[in-house]
């Protein structure tokens, strides 16, 4: 049995760099974050001196036979002020850092969604969805977490811990001698703890991204998965994942869980050993071996201040402990998110590239090699021309680089020798955006977005009226169908318009399509989702559309590709035929194989 690969670590470097790098988004908010700062250091400054009040009013009353009740009095009232003060400010305090941290995350998610945006088609291919939508969900609310909780418990402990030092230093050095033992042993288990929890920490991050793109990959496929009865078998891949995500996090929160008991252990044996060496001490200076003013002298409202502060001070070291194992969560998270934002966009434009405008659609391939990694070539020295205002059909096996020639057009990928030209220009020396403005696609895949009918179709073209919305509607023989919805074209539709037919859906992205001013057509499977009749119909209505526009259409059934002014059969990633119709059936080659295989 091969034994498990151990998780990458976050070393130092990098630990420090994505540290810095929160930072940058916290000073972006620095006129909310400097009065943060001076409501925590006002805050614990009154939580401070409760102690003090407090101690000076137990010598008031130690004194023998002479309480002196108006001191009493006052210091339990200014114990009392600084304490409600305190909380109120705390308060305060704890608002404006979730105000703040939802700033940073407002803006953190922001940038992730425009780098995702930016991101080359080529990185959507080799990462799953549900990891991506791991990376905004789950690794960004948990950033979001920790610098809501996690800062305001990190800038309270750190001046606690000072000014308590500061206190007890003025009213016991010798006192302060137990810390010198008890601190460096903290300091000591949480490095060492740290950097042994820190990757597990890594890998329960992944794990959850591995899961969510599991789940997210069976859920869109849960027709398939019934349809083939594997439910077990999908579950028990789920089960295997899941196992291995509650295993990740069980690790790294057992492990990260036995920081705090033992440093809570640590500074309750420092309290024990401060109560027992103060009760001492008071002994002596009750006796007259310690002097007032020695050194070792201590009055017993002084053995109650210092223990007050022990507690003020071993507390927020204790917190600390249990706060580096949110960090090392929060940290892993934000490596994820940064992983993404560092992420190379997709390449820009080269200097002076030229805007495509007055689309003429002729479009010419010469002597393209093309592969998506470098040890596998997909398309092999294919050469073509398409003449503006016609139509080319793409036809051949699954697999042959039909959908990889579209991807060229549309530039999501670039070519790895030869060349594409549009109007005689060479198409990377055309902006992308006014490139692929330049094409309308519909696909076999629909895609509808969340909102009403007519939304849909005028996503088509910003500016499109109500009556072309309606007449492209008409031509796409959807128009009955919207009308007699009880909302008409205000119809909501659902995610990804699953309320209605996949049909149904498939005529809408053309009617989508037929809004569109373009000169150039991307036709893939466009039909393939309707029934032979409304084919024809949308047949009919797209020979309309496509007149005077380039058009690529790719296609399986041969029946729609009939009047193609030329037809390129693709094969292993070679134009082996082309042609027109009726030249390519006489030619009695692959394409006639297969048309007679459809219709006879």
């Amino acid at each position: 049995m091969s034994k498990p690969k151990k998780p990458k670590k976050l070393d130092r470097k990098a630990f420090k760099s994505i540290f810095l790098r929160l930072c940058t988004y916290i000073f972006k908010y620095w006129y909310l974050f400097i009065p943060a700062v001076i409501l925590t250091l006002v805050s614990n400054q009154l939580s401070l001196l409760g102690p003090k009040f407090s101690g000076d009013a137990i010598d008031a009353m130690a004194k023998k036979g002479n309480v002196n009740f108006n001191s009493v009095t006052d210091n339990i009232i200014k114990m009392i002020i600084c304490y409600v003060l305190s909380s109120v400010l705390s308060y305060l305090l704890a608002s404006l850092m979730i105000f703040i941290s939802q700033k940073i995350v407002f803006t953190m998610r922001k940038q992730l969604f425009e780098k995702l945006t930016s991101l080359p088609v080529g990185y959507f291919d080799t990462h799953p969805t549900g990891d991506i939508i791991s990376h905004i969900s789950y690794d960004i609310d948990t950033i979001n977490s920790s610098l809501s909780h996690d800062l305001v418990q990190i800038m309270t402990s750190v001046y606690t811990v000072i000014g308590s030092l500061i206190f007890m230093w003025n009213i016991s050095k010798p006192m302060i001698l137990v810390f010198a033992v008890t601190v460096p042993a903290s300091i000591i288990f949480t490095r060492y703890h740290s950097k042994r929890v820190r990757p597990l920490f890594h890998t329960r991050s992944k794990k959850l991204g591995e899961l969510n793109g599991y789940a997210e990959e069976m859920l869109s496929g849960c027709r398939t998965i019934k349809a083939y009865a594997r439910e077990d078998e999908i579950g028990n891949r789920f089960n295997k994942r899941n196992t291995d995500s509650m295993d990740a996090y069980y690790k790294a929160d057992y492990h990260g869980c036995t920081m705090g008991p033992t440093v809570n252990f640590i500074n309750n044996l420092s309290i024990s050993l401060v109560m027992i060496l103060g009760g001492i001490l008071y002994l002596y200076s009750q006796n007259g071996v310690a002097k007032a003013g020695s050194l070792f002298f201590i009055t017993l409202g002084g053995v109650s201040q210092f223990v007050q502060y022990s507690r003020k001070f071993a507390g927020p070291i204790n917190e600390f402990a249990n706060i580096i194992n949110e960090l090392q969560s929060a940290f892993s998270a934000a490596e994820r998110v940064f992983k993404i934002i560092d992420e190379e966009p997709e390449k820009t434009d080269i200097p002076n590239a030229l805007l495509l405008d007055n689309v003429n659609g002729e479009v010419e391939f010469k002597n393209v090699v093309f592969g998506y990694t470098p040890d596998k070539t997909i398309l092999k020295d294919i050469s073509f021309a398409a003449k503006s205002g016609k139509t080319i059909a793409i036809v051949g096996p699954t697999g042959a680089g039909k959908t990889t020639i579209i991807n060229l057009l549309m530039r999501f990928y670039d070519v790895n020798s030869g060349t594409i030209t549009v109007d005689g220009t060479e198409a990377r020396d055309i902006t992308r955006k006014s490139l692929r403005k330049a094409y309308t696609m519909v696909l076999q895949d629909t895609w509808l977005f969340c909102g009403t009918i007519y939304d849909n179709i005028a996503y088509g073209r910003e500016n499109a009226t109500e009556d072309e919305i309606k007449a492209a509607a008409k031509a796409a023989r959807i128009d009955k169908y919207i009308e007699a919805l009880p909302d008409g074209y205000n119809t909501v539709l659902t995610d990804d318009g699953i309320n209605i037919s996949k049909g149904q859906r498939q005529l809408i992205t053309i009617a989508r399509a037929m809004i569109a001013n373009s000169q150039m057509l991307i036709l893939d499977e466009a039909t393939s989702n309707v029934d032979s009749r409304t084919e024809i119909k949308i047949q009919e209505a797209m020979a309309e559309l496509m007149k005077g526009r380039t058009c690529f259409v790719i296609a399986h059934r041969l029946s729609t590709i009939q009047n193609a002014d030329l037809i390129l059969v693709i094969k292993d990633g070679k134009i082996t035929e082309s042609g027109n119709h009726n030249q390519l059936l006489h030619s009695g080659g692959f394409y006639s194989t297969l048309y007679n295989s459809q219709f006879n």
